[in-house]
């Protein structure tokens, strides 16, 4: 029990420690290839030995102050439709009609 303590507290640490100096979209990407839940078993093993640390759940605790402009260089000026390819269909303002697919 003093060894699950221990293995909390290294962890809840780590985790403060990285989100703490990260923006939203870096800590995203720290997320997506669990670099932290590595950091956390390498911090741990003189601990106890872990295996397959990841990252679970995530809870925004305070909420992000809001600036359009990060939020555009984020999601691309145009603002418009793209296709599977990720090219600009349609410019922000301009109806898009689905395409109708034929049942067989």
């Amino acid at each position: 029990s003093s060894q699950l303590r221990a293995i909390r507290k290294n962890m809840v640490d780590i985790m403060t420690k990285e989100v703490a100096t990260e923006d939203l979209t870096s800590l995203v990407n720290k997320l997506i290839p669990d670099s932290i839940g590595m950091d956390i078993e390498k911090e741990c093993t003189d601990i106890y030995p872990l295996h397959d640390v990841h990252i679970r759940k995530v809870k925004v605790l305070k909420k992000p102050k809001f600036d359009a402009s990060k939020l555009m260089d984020i999601h691309g000026e145009m603002g418009g439709a793209t296709d599977e390819n990720g090219e600009i269909v349609a410019v922000a303002g301009e109806i898009v009609e689905p395409l109708i697919q034929e049942s067989d």
